[in-house]
C-alpha cells in the first residue's frame, strides 16, 4: 500500500467497514479483460481468516468464470463523500473507507455450508436472522471467497 498513513490495521475498524458496506465487487478473470460484478455478501472475520459468501445463479458468466479459474479479487467501500468547495477543482477530495483482498473463490457444494453462507449474507444485509432450508439453498449457487491477503484504508478530511 503506497499511502501507509491511511492504512487500517485495527480489527474493529476493519470490521466496521465489513458491517457498513453493503456491496462487494468481485473481480474475476475473463480472458484478456477483468470481469467485475457487484454482489451482496455475508462474511466471517475470525483471527486472520477473512471469508465472504455471495450467491447467484447456478449458470451464467459469473458461475462459469469461477469454475474456470478460482483466482479472484474483491473490493468494498463505505462512508464515501465528496469534500471541498469552491471553483478550484484541485481542492476537492473524498472521504472513504475501503477494503481490498485477493484470494480464491469457489462454488460451495456442501448443503450445510451453503445454508450457513446464505444466513451470513442475510444477516449482513438485513440485520436479521433467517431460517433457510436445504431446498431453498439448493435453488442457488453460493460462492465462497477466501482471502489470502487483504488491506484496508480510510481517508477523513475535516
Amino acid at each position: 500500500m503506497r499511502r501507509t498513513d491511511r492504512e487500517l490495521t485495527d480489527r474493529e475498524e476493519i470490521k466496521r467497514i465489513l458491517e457498513e458496506a453493503k456491496v462487494l465487487r468481485l473481480g474475476l478473470k475473463d480472458g484478456d479483460y477483468p470481469y467485475i460484478v457487484p454482489l451482496h455478501y455475508g462474511y466471517v472475520y475470525e483471527g486472520d481468516v477473512l471469508r465472504f459468501y455471495m450467491h447467484g445463479a447456478k449458470a451464467g458468466k459469473k458461475y462459469e468464470l469461477v469454475k474456470a479459474d478460482s483466482h479472484a479479487f474483491v473490493e468494498l467501500d463505505c462512508a464515501v463523500e465528496t469534500t471541498g468547495e469552491g471553483d478550484i477543482a484541485c481542492v476537492y477530495g473524498a472521504n472513504y473507507a475501503s477494503l481490498m483482498a485477493r484470494g480464491e473463490v469457489t462454488v460451495v457444494e456442501e448443503p450445510e455450508e451453503k445454508i450457513a453462507g446464505l444466513k451470513l449474507l442475510m444477516r449482513a444485509q438485513t440485520g436479521r436472522d433467517f431460517e433457510i432450508t436445504e431446498q431453498q439453498a439448493a435453488g442457488v449457487a453460493v460462492f465462497r471467497f477466501d482471502a489470502t491477503a487483504y488491506s484496508a484504508k480510510k481517508r477523513r478530511i475535516g
